[in-house]
C-alpha cells in the first residue's frame, strides 16, 4: 500500500461581506485581483504556498461571525478516501463523505475535535 502524502494546503474563510473582508486583508498586506470583490472566490498565496481563500456565506451572517476551515490536499483520490475513512473510523465526525466535485476534485468535510470544519481534497485527474 502507498503512503498518503497529505500537506496543509489553504485555510477558508466564509465571509458575509466579500468586499469588506477583501478591503480588510489589503490593509494587512494581501493582494488580490482587480474587481476580485464581485468573484464568486478569491484567493491569495501567502508566503510558503499556503492559499488564503475567501467565499461569500450568507449563512455566516445568521450566525454573527465568519466561519474558518482548513484544507489539506490528500495526494490523489483514493488518499482522500482513506484519510476521511482514517480520521472517522479514529471517531472524529464526517461531515460530508467523499464525493466527485463539479470542480474537478475529489471532496470530503471532517470536523476537528472543536468543531473546526476540516477540507480533504485532491484533484481527480
Amino acid at each position: 500500500m502507498n503512503e498518503i502524502r497529505i500537506r496543509m494546503d489553504a485555510i477558508g474563510v466564509a465571509t458575509t461581506d466579500l468586499a469588506a473582508s477583501l478591503a480588510f486583508y489589503r490593509r494587512l498586506g494581501l493582494t488580490f485581483p482587480e474587481g476580485a470583490e464581485q468573484l464568486p472566490h478569491v484567493e491569495a498565496e501567502l508566503p510558503g504556498g499556503i492559499r488564503l481563500m475567501f467565499d461569500p456565506d450568507p449563512g455566516a451572517a445568521e450566525r454573527g461571525r465568519g466561519r474558518v476551515g482548513l484544507a489539506f490536499h490528500c495526494g490523489d483520490a483514493a488518499g482522500v478516501d482513506a484519510t476521511y475513512e482514517g480520521l472517522t473510523g479514529a471517531g472524529h465526525r464526517g461531515e460530508a463523505k467523499p464525493w466527485d466535485a463539479p470542480w474537478g476534485q475529489r471532496y470530503a468535510v471532517v470536523l476537528d475535535p472543536d468543531g473546526n470544519q476540516v477540507d480533504l481534497f485532491a484533484p481527480l485527474t
